[in-house]
C-alpha cells in the first residue's frame, strides 16, 4: 500500500473525531514513513511496518478520551427545523422516559457484576478468615489436651486455606474480566459516536 493511500484510508477510519485530531494523526503517520523511508525502506515496507489502518484506528479511539468524542459529536446545530423542535417537544415525555429506563437497567445490571465480584471477595475474605481462626482454634484446643478437636480445627483450617486460594484465582479472574469488559463498553460508545457522525 503507498503512503497516498494508507492515509486517505486512515483519515476515512477516523473521520468520526475532530478534524484537528485527524490531522494530528495524519501527519504524526506521515512523518513516520517518511522517516522509515529515509532509513532505507521502500514506501510499501514502511507502511507495511506501521499496521494496519484498523489496528491504528482501534488505538486511537481507545486513547482518545470519551468526553472529547461526545463533545464533538453532539455539538448543536445552529440552527433547527420547526418540525425538528416540534417532534423534540412532542415526543419528550417518551423519549425521555425511555432513555432513563434505559440508563437505569444498564447502571443497575453493571452495579449486579461488581456485586457478585464484590461478593466473590467476601467469600475469598471469610475463607482466610476460618483458615486463620481455625488455626487460632487448634492452638488453644491442643493446650489444653483436646487433641481430637485440635485436629479437626487444623484441619478445617487447612481445607479454608486451600479453598480461600482457588477462590483467590476465581475473584481476581472475574475482575480482570469485568474491567475488561468495562474497557469494551466504553471503546464501543466511542465507536458509536464516531459512526453516528460520519453518518451525518
Amino acid at each position: 500500500m503507498t503512503k497516498v493511500n494508507f492515509l486517505f484510508e486512515l483519515r476515512d477510519k477516523l473521520s468520526g473525531l475532530s478534524k484537528e485530531d485527524i490531522e494530528e494523526r495524519l501527519n504524526f503517520y506521515s512523518e513516520m514513513i517518511e522517516d522509515r523511508m529515509e532509513e532505507g525502506l521502500s514506501e510499501e515496507d514502511a507502511v507495511a511496518a506501521i499496521g494496519t489502518t484498523d489496528e491504528i484506528a482501534k488505538q486511537t479511539i481507545a486513547e482518545t478520551s470519551f468526553t472529547k468524542i461526545a463533545k464533538e459529536k453532539l455539538k448543536v446545530k445552529k440552527s433547527h427545523n420547526t418540525w425538528e423542535i416540534v417532534l423534540l417537544a412532542l415526543g419528550f415525555p417518551i423519549w425521555a422516559s425511555l432513555l432513563v429506563a434505559a440508563v437505569a437497567v444498564i447502571l443497575s445490571l453493571y452495579a449486579s457484576l461488581w456485586a457478585v465480584i464484590i461478593s466473590l471477595w467476601a467469600v475469598f475474605a471469610a475463607f482466610i478468615g476460618c483458615a486463620v481462626g481455625g488455626i487460632i482454634s487448634g492452638i488453644i484446643f491442643a493446650l489444653n489436651s483436646n487433641t481430637l478437636t485440635a485436629i479437626a480445627m487444623l484441619a478445617a483450617a487447612l481445607v479454608c486455606a486451600g479453598l480461600s486460594i482457588f477462590t483467590f484465582f476465581g475473584c481476581k479472574l472475574a475482575t480482570k474480566g469485568i474491567l475488561l469488559l468495562t474497557k469494551k463498553v466504553i471503546i464501543a460508545i466511542k465507536r458509536f459516536f464516531i459512526k453516528k457522525g460520519e453518518a451525518k
